[in-house]
């Protein structure tokens, strides 16, 4: 065999195989092809369907309309508005109901500022119960050692000892003290003067020896309390049911005139005008 033989078959092996590597990219093209194919057949059919969807909703939105341009037409003829006025009166609305909003708000505002404003005067109405507190405290104390500042003596009927008052202001103390009932009096020489539900007279009034004599009235009787001396607690009973009174004298003024107080039980009978 000659050397002019062996090129012929090295070219039809390449051509072979050319023609191999042509094939195959053609198959595979055809693949991808088909595959590319029925990917864009797919979404056509989505494309389709998603059309035919938006061309009912625009139907279905088309027939809403008109429907509500029908109903609103036949309301603004029940109404004898036309739509231009109906278009107007929704605009009224609409801005009627943005103002109420706008009010409502301001309200709700000046509510919290009134909430604001009651808390702070809260807080300064307890500082001011505290600060009543205090002084009720204070006064309680003052009261209590003005009590026990008193003069404790025993009656002339008894040995029932009670607090006298030989002052108009020691009287106050015991008045806040409320353990009874307590009428001031001035009396005159001869004069018979009720004081709550007695009678009262000076007889005799001794200034420089500090005695006195007076007669008191009650029950339709006279107790003569003779010789007597200024804040000495001068008893006596009265009352269907007796209850014990007394009389104390703080002052001789003159011979003329004296000054002090009835004591009487808070369960006793008052005057017709007090008790009124």
């Amino acid at each position: 065999m000659s050397d002019f033989d062996n090129p012929p078959r090295s070219y039809s092996g390449a051509f072979l195989a050319v023609m191999a590597v042509a094939l195959l990219s053609g198959l595979g093209g055809l693949v991808w092809n088909y595959i590319l194919s029925s990917r864009i057949s797919h979404q056509e059919t989505e494309l389709v369907n998603a059309t035919q969807q938006n061309v009912k909703l625009a139907a279905q939105l088309h027939e809403t309309n008109a429907r509500l341009t029908v109903a609103t037409e036949e309301l603004g003829k029940s109404l004898g508005l036309t739509q231009k006025q109906m278009e107007q009166r929704a605009q009224d609305l609409i801005a009627r109901q943005n103002a109420s909003a706008q009010k409502l708000e301001a309200q709700q505002k000046a509510t919290q500022q009134q909430v604001s404003s009651v808390s702070s005067d809260l807080t300064n109405v307890k500082s001011d119960v505290g600060g009543v507190k205090t002084d009720l405290g204070k006064t309680q104390t003052d009261l209590q050692s003005a009590i026990a500042q008193l003069t404790s003596m025993k009656g002339d009927l008894s040995d029932h000892t009670s607090l006298i008052a030989r002052n108009h202001d020691e009287l106050e103390v015991l008045k806040h003290k409320g353990d009874r009932n307590y009428y001031e009096f001035t009396l005159l020489k001869g004069q018979r003067k009720p004081v709550g539900t007695v009678s009262l007279e000076l007889k005799k009034a001794d200034p420089k020896h500090n005695r006195f004599t007076l007669v008191i009235f009650s029950d339709d009787k006279g107790y003569e309390k003779k010789d007597r001396n200024t804040n000495e607690p001068l008893q006596f009973y009265s009352g269907r049911q007796p209850m014990l009174y007394e009389v104390v004298v703080n002052a001789i003024h003159s011979k003329k005139q004296i000054s002090g107080y009835l004591s009487a039980p808070k369960s006793a009978p008052v005057p017709a005008a007090i008790g009124q």
